[in-house]
């Protein structure tokens, strides 16, 4: 139907790579803020609890608000970080597959509950300083939380979202606070002592850092753990295939850049036109929206030959984790969460494969797996 489509509720469905790409990385392509919400007529939509304070959060705003934000985090994942987390990371997956292997010794077990689910929690709790006994917690709420950021919520999942969004707010502005009052040797004592000076109202401060930390909280943990469940269920469900890569563990990357192009976690990006424009031969009005359809993108011929082929060995390019300003902040974080997770399944479950099929929340945004039993 062509890289640039009508939605029937007005917007602009773009599905191949170069234009959603374009779009991406184009500064006059703004996130729908603040500003762009109050000229819509949809009020109840925009209005709703959840939907205001995602908002406030760096992947809704535009400079430059986002670029002082995005600057006082630093470069959260560099190299160096990368290197100090290794050592956690592969403490929490040696745990956790010894859970599994328990669960395995009883027939078959729920990988997305032992694992999927926990590895990303465990892993961004302990570099923020949240105790192990609030990670369940958490976990429940960001499920809820996100049915706001989907692209036609009902008003069933706005309800949902709301109560989520009040209970985190609580907790990590609880969080900022007792971090506030206790420093320590961490990443949040970091952020408090970068906003105290540049910022000189401490409730201002104190506002943002609660913003800071849930988003990058909440964005950890949906998407790794959808992309750690659905890696598994496609490296698995052929056997062949996985125990071709239990003797080639060199290849673990490529098979995890090839799990992210196949299947991303995050189907649908909004972006909204800063000026009247023509995109791929289509004239798109100021204000109007565009959504970035990544699995439309990831499987376009024209960039990657064959695309309904999972190739492991493909090398083939995706834009699962954006691009431009608002490229993944955590996307160094969620390939070692997901290739030390395979590098571990495939030396201690060399015949790991499903017992069947996953089972999926009803979303299009956020692709949630809920299930996936396993067996050896």
């Amino acid at each position: 139907m062509g890289d640039v489509v009508r939605a029937p509720w007005g917007g602009y469905l773009l599905t191949g790579y170069d234009v959603c790409d374009q779009v991406l990385r184009g500064r006059n392509w703004l996130a729908p803020d603040f500003a762009w919400q109050e000229r819509q007529s949809d009020t109840d939509r925009w209005d709703a609890i959840a939907t205001q304070e995602m908002t406030k959060t760096l992947s809704r705003l535009n400079a430059p608000d986002h670029t002082c934000q995005r600057r006082s985090l630093g470069n959260l994942f560099d190299r160096s970080t990368i290197q100090r987390l290794t050592p956690h990371v592969e403490r929490h997956v040696d745990r956790l597959l010894d859970g599994l292997a328990e669960g395995l010794r009883r027939g078959e077990a729920d990988f997305v509950g032992l694992v999927g689910d926990r590895l990303p929690i465990s892993t961004i709790g302990s570099w923020l300083g949240i105790p192990p006994e609030d990670h369940p917690a958490i976990l429940e709420i960001t499920h809820n939380q996100v049915h706001a950021q989907e692209l036609l919520p009902t008003k069933r999942q706005l309800a949902l979202s709301a109560e989520a969004t009040v209970r985190l707010r609580a907790y990590f502005t609880g969080l900022v606070g007792r971090r506030r009052a206790t420093p320590g040797d961490d990443v949040l004592t970091g952020w408090i002592r970068t906003w105290d000076a540049l910022e000189p109202d401490r409730a201002t401060a104190d506002e943002i850092l609660y913003r800071l930390t849930m988003f990058v909280t909440i964005a950890s943990l949906e998407t790794t753990a959808t992309l750690l469940s659905t890696m598994v269920w496609l490296l698995s469900r052929e056997p062949g295939q996985w125990a071709w890569l239990a003797e080639h563990p060199e290849h673990v990357d490529a098979a995890v850049d090839e799990v992210l192009r196949y299947d991303p976690p995050i189907h649908v990006n909004t972006r909204v036109a800063a000026d009247d424009t023509v995109l791929a031969g289509v004239p798109i009005a100021k204000d109007s929206m565009v959504h970035v359809l990544y699995g439309a993108a990831n499987h376009d011929p024209r960039r990657n030959a064959d695309p309904a082929l999972f190739d492991i060995l493909r090398r083939g390019d995706h834009l699962t984790f954006g691009g431009g300003v608002h490229y993944c902040l955590g996307a160094a974080l969620a390939r070692l969460e997901a290739r030390t997770l395979l590098a571990g399944l495939l030396r201690r479950f060399p015949t790991l494969r499903p017992a069947a099929p996953p089972g999926y929340a009803s979303r299009m945004v956020f692709r949630r797996v809920t299930s996936l039993k396993v067996t050896v």
